[in-house]
């Protein structure tokens, strides 16, 4: 079994937890909290270096913006990318200015504090567009004005919030969470699941099973979510490997991932248009296996470039299986005198073998120029 497709277990034969067992898994915390190991590594070292550079280096008595910037910046959120926790510090130290100003102007107060909150989120929301930007500033905002500043000269607490922002950065450099697994994760639920529609349509054709084929149709539509978060997850990680020293390897080998998910977003996107094609096809209670056999073995080379992203080796060997069924996508030659739905349904699956073909690395006049003309 392919790396892709994953250890699986029947469907059929696999247990299901049901009542206190469903609510209470330990399996499932600790997953999490191996999951979560290198944030809350990031976290507790940032927020006591921020902590301790700010109170022994600078000076400050109490610098609890320090470590309250470096915990709200990191956070436990798989999306670590430099740029996002940049932006939040930015909310929060726009929180902080924002009371600092208010409370040189104003004082301490119930309407100051109102009035500092509100400020504060207007301004942020103008900013800008995420919403998570104007909450962080607005607790930041909210902290400034409810605790009272023990000692020292003004904005002493915007220069702890700069000090909290700087460590987070540095950390997310230095001690860097491995984005990589969980972008490989993400890559094999789609993948998965992408092997789990081109079955159900296959099946679907061989038996003209109208319910199966809308079956199909509906995993088919499912799939964006899989590519959005493949995405993310690809993004934030080479944008650890930007500034990481430590994963500056991976960058080449993120590079292919992110060919390979551009061609399965326009992948997903044929196999959308197949399976609404075999939808319509199946309401004649005609069995149609060459066209099973095609998209099963359109299915095949998906799953082989689903595993050349665990095993380079793959990619060549993906390229070829594909090639071997491009070169055969003629409706005519494959089904000589068939009906023009059908001959549409195998010319759909033309633009899935081309996209799958630029997936394994092939160019994509290349790849257009691997499928006879019709």
């Amino acid at each position: 079994m392919s790396p892709a497709s994953g250890d699986r277990p029947d469907p059929v034969t696999a247990s299901i937890p049901v009542g206190w067992r469903a609510r209470i898994d330990p399996g499932r915390g600790l997953r999490r909290v191996r999951d979560s190991g290198t944030a809350i590594v990031q976290i507790v070292v940032a927020s006591t270096a921020a902590y301790t550079f700010a109170h022994y280096v600078l000076g400050h008595p109490v610098p609890l913006l320090a470590a309250t910037v470096t915990v709200s910046s990191l956070g436990l959120v798989r999306d670590a990318r430099p740029r996002r926790v940049l932006e939040t510090v930015l909310g929060m130290l726009l929180g902080i200015l924002v009371s600092e100003l208010l409370l040189i102007v104003a004082g301490t107060g119930w309407w100051q504090l109102a009035l500092a909150l509100g400020l504060t989120l207007v301004v942020a929301r103008f900013l800008s567009p995420q919403a998570s930007f104007a909450i962080a500033a607005a607790i930041q905002s909210l902290i400034v004005m409810v605790i009272p500043m023990t000692a020292g000269a003004p904005f002493v607490r915007l220069v702890d919030g700069i000090v909290g922002g700087v460590f987070a950065l540095l950390v997310t450099a230095l001690i860097p969470r491995s984005a990589r697994k969980a972008e490989l994760r993400d890559a094999g639920a789609l993948f998965r699941d992408v092997a789990g529609t081109a079955a159900a349509l296959g099946q679907a054709l061989r038996r003209s099973d109208r319910l199966r084929a809308e079956r199909g149709l509906e995993k088919a539509r499912a799939l964006q979510s899989r590519v959005d978060d493949w995405r993310e997850a690809l993004d934030s990680a080479l944008a650890i490997a930007k500034i990481s020293p430590f994963l500056r390897r991976q960058r080449g080998e993120l590079g292919r991932h992110a060919r390979v998910l551009a061609a399965m977003d326009l992948a997903t996107r044929n196999l959308r248009v197949i399976a609404r094609r075999v939808v319509y096809l199946c309401d004649d209670d005609t069995p149609r296996p060459v066209a099973a056999d095609v998209l099963g073995e359109l299915a095949r080379g998906i799953d082989l470039v689903g595993g050349s992203l665990h095993d380079i080796s793959l990619e060549p060997v993906a390229r070829a299986t594909i090639l071997s069924i491009a070169a055969h996508l003629d409706p005519r030659e494959l089904m000589p005198g068939a009906s023009l739905g059908d001959q549409n349904l195998l010319a759909a699956m033309r633009p899935l073998a081309v996209d799958l073909l630029v997936g394994t690395g092939m160019a994509q006049e290349d790849a257009r120029a691997a499928v006879p003309r019709i």
